[in-house]
């Protein structure tokens, strides 16, 4: 039977909706909310010297921001045009000027006194630089010569000895297949890429559990599903677009139930800007909310698990889907067993909900035909963030919510095409169209036409690590080559990472604009090649959205800030590889975008359809409406399996809080607003619970600490509504309390999540020279894994 396809967008229900309306007061006057339309106006104003070209990149072009894909002003859900604050943010990118060359070429002291905040609103980098050990400036290069001392380099050095990393910042297919395969034609296997520290664990968790790596189900499955059920994830501040979404979801009768520790603002109520109806009134999106410990969410599914079982005593089919999993799935008895051994009063010291509470959950899921499961990071950045998913697998199969309409597990990603960096090869473990490994790794050199290095190459984190490994040693990274990324704003122990991105002999940034991390020294020279960004790419170029739906954005003219010097970063890659190796670049040499696209047709066979993608608002998704298709998975016995893990210990010890990260008005770590429209915080509150404030003698808006053995954070209260013994502070500027070298076991995402001693700064800081010494690192402390 062949696969369904995608039916295209539905229209909008046309009757408004008073029920789900947060106030009949217009424009929710008096609360705290995002301004959309002041701040709509404000990025009109930003744009007001390329108006024009920015106009035409929002109508023709393939939104660069989140992961929903908009292609245009329109996408592949629901009819009418879409556009959100998250992508105007980030418009600005897009159009401006290079930066003035008085400022460019000031004293790097003098550039060092921006943040990225700053950089980013200067302009983009206008001609390649150089900046070399001692010099006090950045100083004009000519391509030729900053790629032949880049190239001169890598002749010198052990393939094992440089790395690549690509981040999701607007980069192509294009650009992340012919990285991947240039990298490759290098020698070196140490090429990673932004999903390592966002989803990696979704893909590798997948596909333990179901045989593939990507969202099962679309947005569509949303609108008429009976739940929709989001874990640890602010959607509607990530992916504006989603909220129109869960609107029609709502007006079609889907339940809607938010999981996370903090009862997020955003899910809660919200005022959906390009929707009137939601605009004027408000919609209240959750109906129902579960504030699970942070790292809690195991024994959260496991008691829905164990009351399904109890279910299933009484009266045999009331809660698994027999057929199916008799049909479709392995591991049955196994979890069962697993389940059933662990105690509920475990369960609940670790999920911090009450049995009553999760057993509402567990019956109304038993109850629900159809069911969709979205999580996000509050899920993924864990230590145990592949266990974490399989869970939710767990869940679906057993209901059997996989494979068919309104039924599916969806990681919920936030940039435009991050879901097809691996799916190009941009990874250490994977090749186009399957594992770097076996029968694909042939295929892939018969295609290519060279041997490929058989050594396992880094991910981000370790290839990081080993830049301060003896200088005797094969592996000790010696040259960095960054399409994009700030280290120092996105990895744990931002101080580590400063010194080791100081130790590099070179580092390459090809980029679009400056970030802290291109202004840190290194031992030879700082290397700065000016990039195009997707707009503006000949032939133009795809991105692969969350329903991996391959959309196509043509490039945009009319630039009337154009950069004259920068290249498309696909083109950059294979002057790079006629450098170094000239006898056989040809093995890697592509005319145009559009040979590009012809063989990744061939090497990722999921991706026949993408050459013929030639012209704005041209898209195919891979894989078909649903994969798992009438629970059939693409695994060797064509059958899903469940996972039995355990309930991880914390190690959190009596006092201590569990903290995490959140985003506020930010992408990724580019900042937009130093106060979060959505809840009123700033960069350095800490979201707290009243209740455990009180019980510390900590008034709200009061000077704290968090502290452990790696780090300090000074902040100050906020009270919220999140779950007690649990805190959160903002990315990246709690990444200081985070220990280096703590990865997730099968995907290598670092945690992000870690216990801390919360108190009084004034307690603290009288305290701290005697009792407290900092950056104290125990043995016990380094495998800490909150």
């Amino acid at each position: 039977m062949g696969k369904t396809l995608h039916p295209g967008p539905q229209k909008k229900a046309a009757m408004p909706s008073p029920k789900h309306w947060v106030s009949p007061i217009p424009f929710g006057l008096t609360k705290i909310k995002p301004k959309h339309i002041r701040d709509t106006m404000k990025i009109a104003w930003d744009n007001k010297d390329n108006l024009g070209y920015a106009a035409n990149i929002i109508t023709k072009g393939v939104c660069d921001g989140c992961a929903l894909g908009v292609s245009g002003l329109y996408d592949q859900t629901l009819t009418g045009p879409h556009v959100c604050t998250t992508r105007l943010n980030v418009l600005r990118l897009n159009t401006a000027g290079a930066i003035k060359p008085e400022i460019l070429h000031s004293d790097i002291d003098d550039l060092r006194k921006y943040d990225s905040t700053e950089l980013r609103k200067l302009g983009r980098i206008p001609y390649p630089m150089i900046r070399r050990k001692g010099e006090r400036k950045f100083s004009r290069i000519t391509w030729d010569d900053a790629m032949d001392m880049i190239a001169d380099k890598m002749k010198k050095l052990d393939p094992k000895q440089y790395a690549f990393y690509l981040t999701s910042r607007g980069i192509t297919n294009e650009s992340y297949y012919v990285a991947g395969k240039v990298s490759r034609f290098l020698g070196t296997n140490n090429v990673d890429n932004a999903s390592r520290i966002c989803h990696s664990p979704s893909k590798t968790a997948l596909k333990r559990s179901i045989g593939v790596g990507a969202s099962t189900s679309n947005y569509q499955d949303w609108i008429g599903t009976d739940v929709l059920l989001f874990w640890g994830s602010v959607a509607s501040n990530s992916s504006p677009v989603s909220s129109k979404y869960m609107l029609e979801a709502k007006k079609k009768g889907t339940k809607i139930i938010v999981i996370n520790p903090y009862k997020e603002p955003a899910m809660d109520k919200y005022w959906i800007p390009s929707n009137p109806e939601s605009a004027l009134f408000g919609t209240k999106i959750a109906d129902d909310f579960y504030q699970v410990n942070i790292g809690g969410d195991i024994a959260f599914m496991h008691g829905i698990m164990k009351h399904w079982f109890d279910m299933e005593e009484r009266n045999h089919g009331s809660a698994i889907n027999h057929s199916f999993v008799n049909d479709h799935v392995n591991g049955y008895e196994e979890l069962k067993a697993q389940v059933q051994e662990q105690s509920w009063e475990e369960i609940i010291r670790s999920a911090g909900v009450t049995k009553e509470r999760i057993i509402e959950l567990a019956e109304l899921l038993a109850n629900s035909k159809n069911a969709v499961y979205a999580w996000a990071l509050g899920l993924t950045m864990h230590s145990f963030a592949t266990d974490n998913i399989s869970q939710v697998a767990n869940l679906a199969l057993l209901r059997g919510h996989l494979g068919r309409k309104y039924a599916g597990l969806m990681p919920f990603r936030g940039h435009s095409s991050v879901q097809g960096s691996g799916e190009m090869g941009a990874d250490p473990f994977v090749l186009p169209g399957g594992d770097f490994y076996g029968e694909n790794m042939e295929r892939i050199e018969k295609l290519w036409g060279f041997e490929l290095a058989k050594w396992q190459g880094d991910i981000v984190g370790v290839t990081l690590e080993n830049i301060l490994l003896p200088e005797d040693h094969e592996r000790k990274i010696k040259m960095y080559y960054l399409s994009g990324g700030n280290f120092l704003e996105t990895m744990p122990d931002p101080d580590f990472i400063e010194k080791a991105l100081s130790e590099l002999e070179i580092r390459v940034h090809q980029d679009i604009i400056l970030n802290t991390s291109t202004l840190v020294d290194a031992k030879e020279a700082v290397i700065i090649l000016p990039a195009k960004t997707r707009y503006e790419q000949e032939g133009g170029g795809t991105s692969t959205s969350t329903e991996r739906m391959v959309y196509f954005s043509p490039e945009i003219e009319g630039n009337k800030n154009m950069v004259e010097e920068a290249r498309a970063e696909w083109k950059i890659y294979i002057d790079l590889a006629k450098r170094v190796k000239p006898e056989t670049a040809h093995l890697v040499d592509f005319k145009n975008a559009h040979e590009i696209r012809e063989e990744i047709a061939k090497a990722n066979p999921s991706y026949e359809g993408i050459q013929n993608l030639k012209k704005a608002g041209d898209v195919f998704q891979w894989g078909g409406a649903w994969l798992c298709e009438d629970g059939i998975c693409p695994t060797a016995d064509g059958r899903g399996s469940l996972i039995p893990v355990e309930i991880p210990d914390l190690g959190k010890k009596e006092g201590q809080f569990i903290v995490t990260s959140r985003r506020g008005k930010q992408f990724n770590s580019m900042v937009y607003s130093e106060v979060d429209p959505l809840n009123g915080a700033g960069r350095y509150d800490v979201l707290m619970n009243a209740e455990d404030a009180q019980d510390l003698s900590i008034a709200e808006g009061e000077g704290i600490v968090l502290y452990n053995g790696f780090g300090v954070f000074q902040g100050r209260a906020k009270f919220v509504e999140i779950a007690r013994g649990n805190v959160e502070v903002h990315f990246p500027e709690g990444n200081f309390l985070l220990p280096r070298g703590r990865y997730e076991k099968f995907a290598g995402i670092p945690d992000y999540n870690i216990t801390v001693t919360l108190e009084k700064a004034d307690r603290y800081n009288a305290r701290k020279d005697v009792e407290y010494q900092e950056k104290r690192i125990e043995d016990d402390e380094m495998n800490a894994p909150a």
